[in-house]
């Protein structure tokens, strides 16, 4: 597994914060998902309130 590190926003209470976040995966396809279902279960944010905008291969 690599590490992949996530960039993006997400809907806060404030309006939109900035997020970068470190996910171990097999891909980068992997790691968004990894991301997605991470800020759903701990957040309780849907799909559409999280926007990825780079994911970097470390």
């Amino acid at each position: 597994m690599s590490t992949f590190t996530v960039r993006g926003s997400f809907q806060g209470r404030d309006g939109w914060e900035q997020f970068e976040k470190d996910v171990e995966a097999e891909n980068e396809n992997v790691a968004e998902e990894r991301t997605f279902a991470d800020f759903g279960s701990k957040h309780g944010l849907k799909r559409t309130q999280v926007e990825i905008e780079e994911v970097e291969g470390r």
